[in-house]
């Protein structure tokens, strides 16, 4: 039969619809339409997700990345574990001084893939735990501050983002994510507070450059000190040396003396041997020129005949 045949009847200009025909194929094309989907085994699971398989709303399985394949029975409801990311804006705190302190945070974290089935189960179907992840940030945010003072939360604020990534990663923990990390925005104290911070930060300045100049001054006046006592040794060292020398020279002239005089106490030859040669030498410089004057007892020198 075809498909005219099927959906009319008579002949020619006679021709009608038959309407129940019509009707129940529709019907049936619609009943398909609607439960073949249902009774598709094969199912996609895409990467950085987990498949969770109920059977009449239990879980009974948790399927892996790639194709899975189900009984008509069974539903699978694709479940993120991919990095996802919470904003807290404002997150405030009181320092252990009773500073009021306020900061923006932005945390990601993703579900731990071995939590899926928990996770679902009690928290979330599809893997968005930003809603408790916002609340557990504002909680711990309080309990890190108020173990820091201010000055020590300006000064240490890379140890304050470790403290509240721990904290943080054990309190997530209990929801079945991870950490991945954290990011610190817009750390901030009172306005009055801000100030006063500002204002030592400037007096400690200050101070400071205070310090350096006194140390240059005083290295300055170290090193003038150390010349004038390097010039000081310097002359001491010469005028210690020159007096050195004058002693040695004059103890080599005294023991001279002494061995001269020893000499000639111990032989009479020898002090007439010095006086011929005073004499001999007295004679060698004479220029042949007697004396205008004689005195008593005065030498003569010798005359020479020949002239």
């Amino acid at each position: 039969m075809s498909i005219k045949d099927r959906y009319t009847s008579g002949s020619g200009s006679q021709e009608s619809p038959r309407w129940g025909a019509i009707v129940r194929d529709g019907i049936i094309l619609l009943a398909a339409l609607i439960i073949l989907p249902k009774m598709w085994p094969f199912y996609s699971v895409p990467t950085g997700s987990r498949g969770v398989v109920t059977q009449f709303g239990k879980i009974v399985g948790i399927e892996q990345e790639g194709l899975a394949v189900l009984p008509p029975w069974q539903n699978l409801t694709l479940f993120s574990i991919r990095a996802e990311e919470a904003n807290i804006d404002n997150a405030s705190g009181s320092t252990s001084d009773t500073q009021p302190v306020s900061v923006s945070l932005t945390v990601r974290y993703s579900i731990s893939p071995d939590k899926v089935s928990e996770v679902y189960e009690k928290y979330s179907h599809n893997g968005d735990l930003s809603s408790y992840v916002q609340t557990a940030t504002h909680e711990i945010f309080k309990a890190v501050t108020a173990k820091y003072s201010a000055p020590d939360l300006i000064a240490e604020r890379a140890k304050v983002s470790t403290d509240i990534y721990a904290a943080l990663g054990s309190k997530l923990a209990v929801y079945g994510a991870q950490v991945i990390n954290i990011d610190m925005r817009n750390f901030s104290f009172q306005e009055s507070y801000m100030r006063a911070i500002n204002s030592k930060v400037e007096q400690e300045q200050l101070r400071l450059a205070a310090e350096n100049k006194l140390r240059t001054v005083e290295a300055e006046q170290k090193q003038k000190v150390a010349i004038a006592q390097a010039e000081a040794d310097a002359v001491k060292a010469t005028a210690d040396g020159n007096a050195y020398a004058n002693l040695k020279i004059a103890t080599a002239q005294a023991e001279a003396l002494r061995v001269q005089n020893s000499a000639l106490a111990q032989s009479k030859e020898v002090l007439e041997l010095r006086r011929i040669e005073v004499e001999q030498t007295k004679a060698d410089r004479w220029n042949g020129q007697l004396p205008q004057n004689v005195y008593a007892g005065a030498p003569i020198p010798f005359l020479n005949a020949s002239k």
